[in-house]
């Protein structure tokens, strides 16, 4: 057997005994990765014009539809099935020969409280910010989302964080093996993107709030790391969790060119809800003071569609400020505290 792989502009070419598969992890996406038994509308598979003869394949092929204009949706008997999310493998032909990609298309059963644990929850536990227990801990409370933030090693593999160092030690300036050897004072190694998001995708009631950290080493490096964490949650099938958030607009606009689908909302609360809709953001993500300095931004952001988070809100008057106010999500260190007030 003849088996050639040659890695050109991030693509892949297998060639095995004459049949040539072309793999690109970016030439098929879909608009949506979630459905439920009332919305059996998964969403729109989005090919090239050059991709032809598109099929489902694989074990769950047959519990899906395609139709003639790509609208991709799920079966009765699938959608009200108990489990959580199906693999679905889609293949389609080019003048080069075969692509394919393979989804993982989820039960939405993601919670809507509009509760963000900022770095998962880890203040009343006493566990460690950022870490995997604070997550597990996030998922356990029933909070909407979990917030983490990531960073890029010198030798590109992705790690866990807020600060830019930890114990001293400069994320971006060490190797994965070096970062590999720290502690966290709850004991957990310094988790790596892959296993944090591996974690995560365990459930499918907490989505995953990921903030892609604006490098200390310029503008291309935050675009390379950006690049690096969108092909992680695309490798790990992760899409259907994962929202994004940045205090780089380049990055946000990045993580847009690299998936046109992706919820990305903007961090530094300097630009309009009109000029964020007009660059096709998700949402604003705003320090709570600016939202409270700029109050018509929530509704504004609204009608045009855009989601409204305030950050981070720890303290009961500022937190009911923004449930009255009608905040789609609220980001805090305190999820028990607002937990409970939504429940009242």
């Amino acid at each position: 057997m003849i088996n050639l792989r040659i890695a050109l502009s991030g693509l892949l070419l297998t060639t095995c005994l004459g049949h040539s598969v072309l793999m690109a992890q970016t030439t098929l996406s879909l608009s949506n990765y979630t459905y439920s038994p009332a919305k059996p509308v998964v969403g729109t598979l989005r090919v090239p014009a050059s991709v032809r003869g598109l099929k489902l394949q694989g074990p769950n092929a047959s519990s899906f539809k395609l139709d003639k204009n790509n609208q991709l949706s799920i079966v009765a008997s699938a959608a009200k099935a108990s489990a959580p999310w199906y693999d679905l493998m889609v293949e389609g032909k080019t003048a080069a020969g075969s692509v394919r990609d393979t989804f993982r298309i989820v039960k939405d059963e993601f919670i809507r409280n509009q509760v963000i644990a900022h770095r998962g929850a880890w203040k009343q536990s006493g566990t460690t910010e950022n870490s995997i227990s604070s997550l597990q801990n996030a998922i356990k409370l029933g909070c909407m989302g979990s917030e983490f933030d990531v960073h890029m090693s010198a030798d590109s593999v992705l790690f866990v964080n807020h600060d830019h160092s930890i114990q001293g030690v400069s994320i971006e300036k060490a190797t994965a093996a070096e970062l590999a050897k720290i502690k966290l004072p709850n004991g957990e190694s310094l988790p790596t993107l892959e296993a944090y998001l591996t974690e995560g995708i365990k459930q499918n009631r907490t989505k995953l709030i990921l903030e892609i950290k604006t490098s200390m080493l310029g503008k291309e490096r935050s675009l390379a790391l950006t690049e690096r964490v969108v092909a992680m949650v695309h490798r790990l099938r992760a899409q259907a969790w994962v929202d994004y958030i940045a205090f780089s607009y380049d990055v946000c606009q990045k993580v847009k060119s690299l998936d046109p689908d992706a919820k990305v909302a903007y961090l530094n609360g300097d630009k309009s809800p009109e000029q964020l809709a007009a660059d096709h953001l998700y949402g604003l993500d705003y320090h709570f003071s600016v939202l409270k300095k700029n109050e018509g931004w929530i509704n504004d952001a609204q009608q045009r569609n855009l989601t409204v988070n305030a950050w981070t809100v720890n303290d009961k008057d500022t937190l009911a400020w923004f449930l009255e106010h009608k905040a789609d999500f609220i980001t805090t260190n305190e999820p028990e505290l607002l937990l409970s007030m939504i429940a009242k």
